[in-house]
């Protein structure tokens, strides 16, 4: 009983660790790959891999019927918009601060947003787990070298954090009614085609190699339509703000795996980040309680 009731929070966990494999994964890209287009190469994969999903279980096509485009649109523009707008960021500002003020900010505005779109409450040991969460990332990448703070850059990042704010509250919302497996393969397909024009501005070229070929495999089928998919399984039984405050494991997968796997080193005050980071969804998972849906089935494909 007590497993069933934590699915939702395992399974948002296991999505966010699949992101976290991005950054290692794209480390072994060609050089010529630019980030922005290693980005819309991995929405493009994962949007193709999720509508074959999609296809191969509902031949007939029926759960893709009633989607409208004033449902839809909010998160098939957030998720294209969250891409340019991360990876811009990072490149501007530094990797540091780029992803502590894009991640880091993601659960503070879904918790906003919540509560002034959706009048919902935020827990105290909503607050506190969040606090933690977003502390804990911020120690991870402290680090001795030069911090450049750009303010544009910082802006950018604010806007990616904000984005994926917005695409878990107006996913969730779709999945009301709707399989976490059509709702994600009509997000990303569409994030997809948004994008595709980005394409036509980078060297395309790295694609062509090997390594290209396998690190697009990798970001779009495992760290984009498995991670997704995994993350709005979960979506569907707890808060979005929840959710978003767990997808904090990301950078923790990041950085462990920088680690393990890149050779990079990590400082005292960056593994005592990893554990306020752990602790804080330590305490989140230990207290929130699972939602219900309508028809009573919080992970129905």
């Amino acid at each position: 009983m007590i497993m069933r009731e934590r699915m939702p929070f395992l399974l948002v966990i296991c999505g966010a660790v699949l992101w976290g494999t991005t950054g290692t994964a794209q480390t072994f890209a060609p050089e010529t790959a630019h980030p922005v287009a290693v980005g819309t190469i991995r929405l493009a994969v994962g949007g193709v891999t999720l509508l074959l999903l999609l296809l191969l279980f509902d031949r007939k096509g029926s759960s893709l019927r009633g989607f409208s485009s004033k449902q839809a649109l909010p998160a098939v523009i957030s998720m294209a918009c969250y891409q340019p707008l991360f990876f811009s960021a990072v490149t501007m500002t530094g990797v540091a601060v780029g992803t502590v003020t894009a991640i880091g900010s993601a659960p503070i505005l879904a918790g906003i947003l919540e509560v002034v779109f959706y009048r919902k409450k935020q827990t105290i040991r909503w607050g506190i787990a969040t606090l933690l969460a977003v502390t804990g990332c911020l120690l991870l990448f402290v680090n001795t070298g030069t911090v450049t703070v750009r303010p544009l850059g910082v802006l950018l990042a604010l806007g990616a954090g904000l984005s994926f704010a917005v695409y878990s509250l107006t996913s969730k919302q779709l999945m009301e009614n709707r399989s976490a497996l059509s709702v994600t393969a009509v997000i990303f397909t569409g994030s997809a085609l948004l994008l595709a024009p980005l394409l036509f501005l980078y060297d395309m070229t790295w694609i062509e190699q090997w390594q290209g070929i396998a690190v697009g495999l990798h970001l779009g089928i495992a760290a984009t339509s498995a991670a997704y998919l995994l993350f709005s399984l979960g979506l569907r039984g707890i808060h979005s703000s929840t959710a978003v405050t767990l997808s904090l494991a990301e950078p923790l997968t990041a950085a462990v795996l920088g680690v393990f796997l890149v050779g990079e080193t990590l400082t005292a005050v960056s593994w005592f980040g990893m554990l306020v980071l752990l602790s804080g969804m330590v305490v989140l998972t230990g207290g929130e309680k699972q939602l219900e849906n309508r028809h009573g089935k919080a992970n129905r494909v």
